[in-house]
């Protein structure tokens, strides 16, 4: 079953073309040009599934687009459970649908425990231990919002173009580095709670290249996590 998997994040659209086997092809896509993957994909897909938080009128994008391939559209949510991992959040329905497939995916790729990461429009960090229960995570500006939002609400902060330095002479590179360091603090301090455990930082998303060379943790970079976490949860399903 050739399963099309749509990541509708706040900034743009990721999609990934699964056979059942192996992605046949990967792209990504600004929120108004999905009408056109329609035209664009190199096989029709028998199934969507889709995981989408960027709002109603992307939602509707992406329902007509599954009329033009005249594929069935699954919504995907967050769940208390689903494809060997279990969701500890206090009201499993309220952790966001694209978290909840990055953890699906981690569990996926690595079936210890895991510091799950998505850089992107924010950056949120999720513990999943040994047994695929989500302890919970943090959630907080990305690199670009954390930049923005100095030069927006303060006086004389630029919209800064630095680079990251161990110890800025500049205003630009120190706001960049202070970025960079508060986001790798959050990742570190969440990386402790696993003390004592054999675990594996997966990292993604769009602004996960700056964060990479940065932390001093076991690494594995992954370009697309939802779309991994989305795959798994067809396939687990179509297992039971």
């Amino acid at each position: 079953m050739t399963l099309l998997c749509l990541d509708a994040g706040n900034t743009r659209i990721k999609w990934g073309l699964h056979d059942g086997a192996v992605w046949r092809a990967q792209g990504a896509c600004a929120h108004a040009e999905v009408d056109a993957l329609a035209h664009a994909l190199p096989a029709r897909p028998a199934r969507i599934v889709a995981c989408n938080v960027a709002g109603a009128p992307v939602a509707a994008r992406i329902e007509t687009l599954a009329a033009a391939l005249g594929a069935p559209l699954e919504w995907f949510a967050s769940a208390p459970a689903d494809a060997g991992v279990t969701n500890g959040y206090d009201n499993p329905a309220q952790l966001g649908a694209d978290r909840w497939a990055a953890l699906i995916g981690a569990r996926a790729i690595h079936a210890g425990a895991a510091l799950v990461v998505m850089a992107g429009t924010a950056t949120t960090i999720d513990l999943l231990d040994a047994a695929g229960r989500f302890r919970g995570g943090l959630i907080l500006p990305g690199l670009d919002l954390m930049r923005t939002a100095l030069a927006r609400n303060t006086a004389g902060l630029p919209e800064a173009r630095g680079a990251y330095r161990d110890t800025p002479t500049n205003t630009d590179d120190a706001i960049v580095s202070g970025c960079l360091q508060a986001t790798l603090g959050a990742i570190e301090r969440m990386a402790r709670r696993l003390a004592g455990a054999e675990f594996l930082c997966l990292l993604s998303g769009g602004a996960a290249e700056p964060l990479a060379p940065h932390l001093e943790l076991p690494l594995r970079r992954i370009d697309n996590l939802v779309l991994e976490g989305l795959a798994r949860h067809v396939r687990a399903g179509a297992l039971l």
